[in-house]
């Protein structure tokens, strides 16, 4: 097996994990008691059975759907009715089942174009924030939902690019991802991951083993710098962890 991060929970499978997450997630909306919450959401094909369960019997009426906002990590600078927009991933994946109040889904405005979009969405998050600088002992989100891509990069900080040495922008313009498909994007910060109680990563598949063993042998990627207020946990499945 390959050494996996520090906090590292093995899950049997995806459906195990999604399952776990959200048990994870519930557990943290309980610990809020009556406050409202912020979930920052990870796009990619690992959350959305996560995203489905939220909204399945057994699991969407103990949702407290009142009192979650859901923010985006980041996204494509494509229309959101895409099959790449992770704004359509959720809305597919929640369906008519959840009931999101609709000024809790707070989307990132693809549709500005990189620049514009980026600044646009900085504005939402210090709105709901109140401020536009970080409080160490008031975090933006409560729970950040992350993954890992094949080449490292997570969010869509991925590596040799500008937005991973960004340190006061809350929110960056990725004119060229790294890797396919290979359209502009807009992604969170690290100090803006940063300002979290929590942070899960959700990694499953065999296609994850090789980040994995560069993230064990050392290797600086992005995933490695994502920090938090609180815990970062790490839900790796079975498949991904085999050596």
């Amino acid at each position: 097996m390959i050494p996996l991060p520090a906090n590292t929970e093995l899950m049997a499978d995806a459906e195990a994990m999604a399952r776990a997450a959200a048990e994870h997630l519930l557990a943290m909306t309980e610990r809020a008691g009556s406050e409202r919450v912020a979930v920052c959401l990870s796009g990619g094909s690992t959350p959305k059975r996560l995203y489905a369960l939220l909204a399945s019997p057994g699991f969407v009426e103990r949702v407290p759907w009142s009192r979650i906002h859901w923010f985006f990590g980041d996204d494509r600078v494509v229309p959101w009715d895409d099959s790449l927009s992770n704004v359509r991933v959720v809305r597919d994946a929640f369906g008519h089942a959840a009931p999101v109040p609709a000024t809790h889904l707070h989307f990132i405005p693809s549709d500005l174009g990189v620049e514009a979009g980026a600044r646009a969405y900085e504005r939402t998050l210090q709105e709901f924030y109140g401020s536009d600088r970080f409080d160490p002992n008031r975090p933006l989100f409560d729970l950040v939902l992350l993954g890992l891509g094949n080449d490292g990069h997570t969010a869509s900080l991925f590596p040799g690019k500008p937005a991973l040495a960004e340190r006061e922008a809350w929110v960056a313009p990725v004119p060229e991802a790294g890797m396919e498909p290979f359209v502009p994007r807009i992604t969170l910060t690290f100090p803006a991951l940063a300002s979290s109680r929590s942070v899960l990563f959700l990694v499953n598949g065999a296609s994850k083993r090789e980040p994995l063993r560069r993230l064990a042998d050392g290797e600086d990627l992005p995933a490695r710098q994502v920090r938090s207020a609180g815990r970062v946990t790490w839900y790796v499945d079975r498949e991904a962890a085999e050596a």
